[in-house]
């Protein structure tokens, strides 16, 4: 085997050949401490397990779903799963068991591997109501399961029917590059979820081209925190890496991704908007609410890194005052923040929603660049990237070798090339609608190009909010403007058919509470704190700051102060944190309309 990989089972048996060597390939943290699995057992549990789930019967084409945290299992099990030519379907621990079923039942699953005794119960409580489902596998054993019902039981039955490692390879790489990897369905901010078809080729071809714009070097090591049922982390953070040969270090959880960053101390990682903006915001927040000298040392660091900043990705020459200052301030703030994030950050990957321009040019000036791409399911995901070369403020970078890009009449940005999706499961007419018969994939995305081929997203083109007056409003970047501010979390815009827009705010607690308690103010719930009078004022004084420089149509006329975040849980939010603006109106829809009422 030579050459870039054409298919996942090539891009796999490639990279265990090449980095056996390596005392690594995967880590994961237990109660003892960091546990490593080098690349001969990594392929060794992935033969093991394949022969397990072929001796229970799953063949070419059948369909095996995972519901799981990010842990070494879950690679395990699509490697496994891969080999064999079967197709996974991939299911993020989050969801209900009635989202569950509708998926499992939609895909036709003959087995599903599980995670916990808890995602066990979870699919136990729906089984009868999927008819192709044969077997639930735990990975962990658990009093609840039976005997025949966990990974320690399947990888029993692969020792006990072992396959010949030289045929196991050449059964594997027998794939076509047109055949099913997998079946991830789209979480979508509205309707139900699509099964998004994609081939070995698909996946393979994005790895290749994403690999050539993101330099990966010996000894680099990644933080694995996006869910691996999104493909954003499935390519970047699984296939990317394996192919790299980078160490994938699993974050125990979300809550624990500050502990494990500076445990494992990562080179590279993929995470999304909200992430930088809260270590951002927090940054902020310390020295706002440090002393009079750290608060004024902060700011002039952070203007220094911004000049800085501007000079360096402009490729023009940096004076030498401003090269000292520079270094000072990396001394005083800088090498601080980038501690706190292990110390070894080469650079962070970006994707899943719009990166605030401010929040990126604080962090390339801090020494970590954030490189934002752009892309979706149904393109495997990457469309275009920035790279440490080609780097631009506010864009989401060109395009990736091999990958078309236009822009429609109405903006749209089409896309065409290897990365595009086979279809959407048993949806024809849905397929024929995303992608027309010249082979372009219609993202939904408005976007523009600039003569150097930066794309640019302006708004998604199903969130543009039409006001009674016939103004057209993007609301993703004001949402972006108003989390800028340290005493906003989250915020959402309101106000399609309406006469004017309004906003949700979600106040960044910890530091409202603080400016709350310098006032006097008492309170026993959150609920009471955001319903005073001069709380609300104050934030709406702190939104209007940053809303400046808006067409007066775009600028919300009021706002609605929310007593919690928007979450997971209460379907406000998709498993990759996107905000469903529609569920949120729904579940806030008598506040919504006293607040236009009382405004008339």
């Amino acid at each position: 085997m030579s050459g870039a990989p054409l298919t996942l089972n090539q891009l796999f048996f490639e990279a265990m050949d090449r980095f056996r060597e390596h005392p690594a390939a995967l880590r994961h943290r237990t109660p003892t401490g960091w546990v490593s699995i080098s690349p001969t057992d990594l392929e060794a549990r992935v033969r093991r397990l394949a022969a397990g789930l072929k001796s229970i019967g799953i063949k070419p084409g059948d369909r095996v779903a995972i519901l799981s945290e990010n842990r070494p299992e879950w690679a395990i099990a699509d490697f496994a799963c891969l080999s064999l030519r079967a197709i996974d379907v991939p299911i993020y621990p989050t969801l209900t068991a009635k989202q569950v079923e509708y998926l499992l039942r939609d895909s036709g699953a003959r087995g599903i591997l599980v995670s916990t005794a808890d995602q066990f119960a979870k699919v136990a409580s729906i089984r009868d109501a999927v008819g192709t489902l044969e077997w639930v596998i735990g990975f962990d054993r658990a009093p609840a399961l039976g005997p025949r019902e966990h990974l320690s039981w399947l990888d029993a039955e692969g020792t006990a029917h072992p396959v010949d490692p030289a045929q196991w390879r050449q059964d594997a790489l027998a794939v076509s590059p047109d055949d099913l990897a997998t079946i991830i369905y789209t979480s979508g901010t509205t309707g139900e979820p699509k099964g998004v078809m994609l081939t070995h080729g698909n996946i393979a071809s994005n790895v290749r081209a994403g690999s050539s714009a993101l330099p990966l070097v010996d000894g680099d090591t990644c933080l694995s925190l996006l869910p691996l049922s999104h493909i954003f982390e499935r390519m970047t953070g699984h296939y990317a890496m394996v192919n790299g040969g980078v160490t994938i270090n699993y974050a125990e959880s979300i809550e624990t991704v500050p502990r494990d960053l500076r445990e494992v101390r990562p080179s590279v990682v993929a995470a999304v908007p909200r992430l930088f903006e809260k270590i951002y915001a927090k940054a902020l927040e310390n020295a706002i609410s440090g002393s009079p000298i750290k608060r004024s040392i902060f700011l002039w660091a952070k203007r220094v890194g911004e000049t800085w900043t501007d000079l360096t990705i402009a490729k023009k020459p940096i004076p030498l005052r401003l090269a000292v200052q520079r270094t000072l301030a990396d001394g005083l703030v800088f090498r601080k923040i980038r501690a706190r994030l292990g110390g070894r950050m080469r650079y962070f990957l970006s994707g899943g929603a719009p990166l605030p321009v401010d929040v990126a040019r604080f962090f390339y000036g801090a020494g970590i660049p954030i490189l934002e791409g752009y892309g979706l399911t149904e393109t495997s995901p990457v469309i275009t990237v920035n790279t440490l070369e080609h780097f631009r403020l506010g864009s989401v970078g060109r395009a990736i070798p091999g990958v078309e890009i236009s822009i429609a009449a109405d903006g749209e940005i089409l896309t065409r090339g290897p990365h595009v999706m086979k279809g959407y499961y048993h949806k024809p007419a849905e397929t024929s609608e995303a992608i027309d018969p010249d082979g372009w994939f219609h993202t939904g995305d408005i976007g523009e190009l600039d003569g150097d081929g930066f794309l640019r997203i302006t708004d998604r083109k199903k969130d543009l909010i039409a006001t009674a007056g016939g103004k057209k409003i993007a609301p993703q970047p004001i949402e972006a403007m108003l989390r800028k501010n340290p005493f906003i979390s989250g915020a959402v815009m309101i106000g399609d058919r309406r006469k004017f827009p309004i906003a949700l705010l979600v106040p960044n607690f910890p530091a409202l509470e603080t400016w709350a308690t310098t006032q006097g103010f008492h309170w026993s719930t959150r609920f009471e704190l955001v319903a005073r009078p001069e709380v609300i004022s104050h934030l709406e004084a702190e939104a209007m700051k940053h809303l400046r420089d808006l067409a007066r149509y775009e600028v919300p006329k009021r706002f609605l102060i929310v007593p919690r975040d928007f979450s997971i849980e209460s379907g406000e939010l998709t498993p990759k944190l996107s905000v469903k603006r529609r569920v949120v109106e729904a579940n806030y829809q008598a506040e919504i309309e006293t607040l236009y009422r009382d405004a008339e």
